[in-house]
């Protein structure tokens, strides 16, 4: 299929899906939007990626609740946007259907597995769009691409209707760009009133996640740090030392920690074992969902991708119950640091956006940081958000917010309070 430059290649195929109803009075009536291509749409195929998934699978027979919720909400959908073969990368590269260029650094990858969805709104091509997070596909591309991305608390939105990655992670996420329409978007998923904003009851810097990022400490941690003392004070902050508190508080980690390397000195043992955890569980429940298809079919997939396909055919059983109980002490141990309306500060990803045709063994290095912060709010099943922080170096920079499962609402309204405050503190407009 022929994609047009001025789509930023962002998009798989073109349609129009009106509101049901008279869209102006509706909450995001008049809006455009577009859908990744691993929602069923009625009528179409859903291709999660691939041209032998499409091949292989009928169209549609109904459409995913999420997308009728934004539909009946009076939002146009224009079409669906490219994805990472499977689900299965958060690089946002594709092979068959070529990768979304990244309007923020044509020389660096958009980040995946929702590429397009996030190139569609960073390029303006939409309002806002609709993606999903399992391991991190909406957090890392919105932070390539210098947009806002939610992942929600896990379990809030259906994904009936989603091609699953992996069911003990899989959510549905959104881009915008700015925290208002994310906000709006939101209440429209979440079926959440309009509310006033909660004050927060403190802000948790966790600075050893911090001393990952390569990204100088003044252009995210004191950004954000400065503008929440001048928004809310300086007696709300506090700072911890979260993989610490993560090795003390979750004891089932104990069996999945990294053994010590020199190669290891950039990561932190507990949330590294954190990430194998994650990826233990991830690995399970894709050769259970789609093992058969993969060894029947043999698709071609992408770098990186194969590899990570064909040890997720080689998963036993072995140790995912351990995985299961780490799920469980995780969200208590988060749920007890911040208490009611407390919320957890950590750089989305740990540098800036890997360049196109970086060599595959060191973007295997950025991913293994990179899991240990995004496995965070996966594998606890908290909400985040992440927040563009403008440039630095001519790239996109960010920082994230998490907080307890099922305050949504909260961390969205706390999101657009604050964000004007943070644009005074970088000096944009």
């Amino acid at each position: 299929m022929a994609r047009r430059d001025s789509d930023y290649g962002a998009f798989m195929d073109k349609f129009v899906l009106q509101p049901s109803s008279s869209q102006y009075q509706l909450p995001l009536g008049a809006l455009t939007w577009a859908v990744k291509d691993i929602f069923d749409v009625d009528g179409y195929v859903t291709g999660f990626g691939h041209p032998d998934w499409a091949k292989t699978h009928s169209p549609a027979s109904s459409t995913a609740p999420a997308v009728l919720a934004i539909l009946n909400a009076g939002a146009k959908c224009i079409g669906k946007t490219v994805m990472d073969d499977l689900a299965y990368s958060i690089d946002g590269v594709n092979i068959h259907y070529g990768t979304p260029t990244n309007p923020c650094a044509p020389d660096r990858v958009p980040g995946g597995s929702s590429s397009g969805s996030a190139v569609a709104v960073a390029a303006n091509l939409v309002d806002f769009s609709l993606g999903t997070d399992t391991g991190g596909s909406v957090r890392v591309p919105a932070s390539y691409c210098g947009i806002f991305g939610f992942r929600p608390s896990y379990g809030v939105i259906s994904t009936s209707g989603v091609v699953p990655l992996a069911q003990s992670f899989d959510t549905v996420g959104w881009f915008a760009r700015n925290p208002v329409l994310l906000n709006k978007v939101g209440r429209v998923l979440l079926q959440l009133p309009d509310i006033n904003p909660v004050k927060p009851a403190q802000f948790i810097i966790a600075d050893d996640c911090f001393q990952l990022s390569t990204i100088p400490s003044s252009r995210v941690e004191e950004v954000l740090v400065k503008s929440v003392e001048k928004l809310y004070g300086s007696h709300l902050v506090k700072h911890a030392n979260l993989g610490d508190y993560v090795k003390e508080k979750v004891p089932s980690l104990s069996t999945l920690l990294p053994k010590a390397h020199a190669d290891q000195e950039y990561n932190i043992p507990s949330l590294a074992a954190l990430s194998n955890a994650y990826r233990l569980l991830e690995r399970y429940e894709f050769k259970n969902d789609h093992g058969k298809w993969v060894s029947a079919v043999r698709p071609v997939l992408g770098p990186g991708i194969s590899e990570r396909v064909q040890e997720a055919l080689r998963a036993t059983d072995e140790n995912i119950d351990i995985c299961r109980s780490v799920k469980t002490e995780l969200r208590s141990a988060l749920a007890a640091l911040l208490g009611d309306f407390g919320v957890l500060a950590i750089p989305t990803v740990p540098e800036s956006p890997p360049k196109l045709q970086t060599d595959p063994s060191t973007l295997q290095t950025f991913r293994a940081r990179a899991f240990s912060l995004l496995s965070i709010a996966g594998v606890s099943g908290f909400c985040q958000v992440s927040i563009p922080l403008g440039l630095y170096d001519n790239l996109p920079v960010s920082v994230s917010l998490l907080a307890k499962h099922g305050l949504d609402g909260f961390l969205l309204n706390l999101v657009e309070t604050l964000y004007p405050t943070i644009k005074e503190e970088l000096g944009l407009q």
